[in-house]
């Protein structure tokens, strides 16, 4: 495969940072091949972009075939894949690692299981920033601290010097938020990065992604199976089931939605202002295997 330049760039207000264009995700199995996202198409400009689904519905697949971030079994296949300029489809491995973390960061579930245990989270955050900086340890480290900051971390010093296993689950979820913003990224792919919060700690992490969309100018695609969250924090919503996408919505009319799958969706939600003594079911129905959003 050719190698494509990482090259920064600058799209124009009102162009997409991101366009996938029939995405496909396959998987060999001992029962054949699956079939994990089929047909996949969106474009991500300067907003926030929701991903919803039910678990295995494909969400999170799909942020780690635009990275290349997929075992070696799994088969990529896409008409185009562009980060701007940037051809992600055709790009070779060492094209994909100056990509990764400098065009697009992707913000893991939980921060426990990527952060690197033995070394301190400040200097993690500095070595984020120097693989694709070639600037000085004392400089890398004033990046660190600003970051720090910027996630609205108290004391960022002393924090700097902590470990993994020191910190609250709150306080390494804006860690990894402040590692994956060193680099200065256009697009951030956040997978699932609030599900293991609790709710204050949840909306401080929400309050400081949106900030970042709104000063910053980024783009953010925001993995979730939380419609409730994504109503009131998204631009607009793309409903996943059984790999494809089969409505795409904007987050402030989504009690509007029309396809029957997101509609189950949204009846089977507890809701304080709606009591109800029985929540409804799911109910599918097989032609939604081969519905695509319109």
């Amino acid at each position: 495969m050719s190698s494509t330049p990482a090259a920064d760039f600058l799209p124009q207000t009102g162009q997409a940072l991101l366009r996938v264009q029939d995405l496909r995700v396959a998987f060999g199995a001992q029962r054949g091949i699956v079939q994990a996202v089929r047909g996949v198409t969106f474009d991500v400009g300067r907003e926030k972009v929701a991903i919803v689904g039910e678990s295995g519905s494909g969400k999170s697949t799909v942020g780690r075939a635009i990275l290349k971030l997929l075992p070696n079994y799994a088969r990529i296949e896409a008409e185009n894949i562009r980060l701007g300029d940037v051809d992600l489809l055709n790009a070779d491995e060492k094209a994909m690692r100056q990509i990764r973390g400098r065009q697009i960061s992707m913000i893991m579930q939980d921060p426990k299981y990527s952060l690197n245990p033995v070394v301190s989270v400040g200097r993690q955050i500095a070595e984020a920033y120097r693989v694709h900086h070639p600037v000085s340890a004392r400089l890398a480290r004033q990046r660190a601290l600003e970051m720090l900051d910027a996630v609205r971390i108290r004391n960022a010093k002393a924090v700097y010097d902590l470990y993994p296993h020191q910190i609250s689950g709150g306080m390494g979820q804006r860690i990894m938020i402040a590692m994956m913003l060193a680099p200065k990224p256009r697009l951030i792919i956040a997978d699932e990065p609030t599900s293991a919060l609790d709710v204050t700690v949840r909306l401080q992490v929400l309050a400081i992604l949106d900030d970042l969309v709104k000063e910053q100018g980024i783009g953010l695609i925001f993995v979730t199976h939380d419609l409730n969250l994504v109503r009131s924090f998204c631009d607009r919503v793309l409903i996943m089931y059984a790999g494809r996408i089969v409505e795409e919505i904007a987050a402030r009319d989504l009690d509007a939605a029309r396809h029957p799958y997101t509609r189950g969706l949204l009846s089977s939600l507890p809701r304080i202002d709606q009591p109800r003594e029985r929540l409804t079911v799911l109910q599918r129905d097989p032609t939604w295997l081969d519905a695509v959003a319109p």
